[in-house]
Protein backbone atom coordinates (compact mmCIF):
# COMPACT_ATOMS: atom_id res chain seq x y z
CA UNK A 1 0.00 0.00 0.00
CA UNK A 2 2.64 2.47 0.88
CA UNK A 3 4.42 1.62 -2.54
CA UNK A 4 1.02 2.71 -4.26
CA UNK A 5 0.41 5.71 -2.44
CA UNK A 6 3.96 6.80 -2.53
CA UNK A 7 3.56 6.59 -6.59
CA UNK A 8 0.52 8.64 -6.46
CA UNK A 9 2.29 11.13 -4.02
CA UNK A 10 -0.40 10.03 -1.22
CA UNK A 11 0.07 10.67 2.49
CA UNK A 12 -1.06 7.51 4.32
CA UNK A 13 -2.97 7.85 7.90
CA UNK A 14 -4.10 5.69 10.46
CA UNK A 15 -7.09 5.78 12.44
CA UNK A 16 -7.70 3.64 15.54
CA UNK A 17 -11.24 2.48 16.09
CA UNK A 18 -11.60 1.77 19.73
CA UNK A 19 -15.58 0.89 20.28
CA UNK A 20 -19.01 -0.64 18.60
CA UNK A 21 -20.05 2.76 18.35
CA UNK A 22 -17.35 3.61 16.82
CA UNK A 23 -17.25 1.52 14.14
CA UNK A 24 -20.85 1.82 13.84
CA UNK A 25 -20.06 5.99 13.40
CA UNK A 26 -17.34 5.31 10.75
CA UNK A 27 -18.93 2.45 8.98
CA UNK A 28 -16.39 0.77 9.86
CA UNK A 29 -16.11 -2.59 8.43
CA UNK A 30 -13.05 -4.69 10.04
CA UNK A 31 -9.53 -4.37 9.86
CA UNK A 32 -7.68 -3.52 7.89
CA UNK A 33 -10.32 -1.52 5.94
CA UNK A 34 -8.17 0.88 3.43
CA UNK A 35 -9.93 3.94 2.11
CA UNK A 36 -9.11 6.46 -0.45
CA UNK A 37 -10.87 10.17 -0.14
CA UNK A 38 -13.05 8.46 2.61
CA UNK A 39 -14.02 6.03 0.66
CA UNK A 40 -13.04 2.55 1.06
CA UNK A 41 -11.53 0.62 -1.69
CA UNK A 42 -13.98 -2.25 -1.86
CA UNK A 43 -16.31 -2.17 -4.85
CA UNK A 44 -19.71 -2.09 -3.10
CA UNK A 45 -18.39 -1.75 0.29
CA UNK A 46 -20.93 1.27 0.45
CA UNK A 47 -23.98 -1.01 0.28
CA UNK A 48 -22.42 -2.63 3.90
CA UNK A 49 -24.20 -2.06 6.63
CA UNK A 50 -22.76 -4.97 8.86
CA UNK A 51 -20.25 -2.68 10.88
CA UNK A 52 -17.47 -3.59 13.76
CA UNK A 53 -14.63 -4.51 15.47
CA UNK A 54 -13.81 -7.53 13.74
CA UNK A 55 -11.13 -9.18 11.22
CA UNK A 56 -12.16 -7.94 7.43
CA UNK A 57 -11.69 -10.98 4.66
CA UNK A 58 -11.67 -9.72 1.24
CA UNK A 59 -13.46 -11.36 -1.19
CA UNK A 60 -12.23 -11.04 -5.28
CA UNK A 61 -11.66 -13.17 -8.17
CA UNK A 62 -8.22 -14.02 -6.93
CA UNK A 63 -9.61 -15.49 -3.95
CA UNK A 64 -9.75 -14.55 0.08
CA UNK A 65 -7.46 -12.64 1.42
CA UNK A 66 -7.12 -10.70 4.59
CA UNK A 67 -5.60 -7.50 2.43
CA UNK A 68 -7.79 -6.12 -0.38
CA UNK A 69 -6.34 -6.93 -4.24
CA UNK A 70 -3.71 -4.01 -5.06
CA UNK A 71 -5.64 -3.55 -7.90
CA UNK A 72 -8.78 -1.88 -5.87
CA UNK A 73 -6.18 0.61 -4.11
CA UNK A 74 -4.97 1.23 -7.26
CA UNK A 75 -7.93 1.91 -9.23
CA UNK A 76 -9.55 3.98 -5.97
CA UNK A 77 -6.03 6.13 -5.97
CA UNK A 78 -6.36 6.66 -9.61
CA UNK A 79 -9.72 7.98 -8.94
CA UNK A 80 -9.10 9.94 -6.24
CA UNK A 81 -6.23 11.82 -7.75
CA UNK A 82 -8.28 12.54 -10.98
Amino acid sequence: MRALAGEHGIALSQRRVDSAAEAEQARFLGSPSVRVNGVDVEPGADQRNDFGLKCRLYRSSEGQSGLPPQRWIADALDAGTR
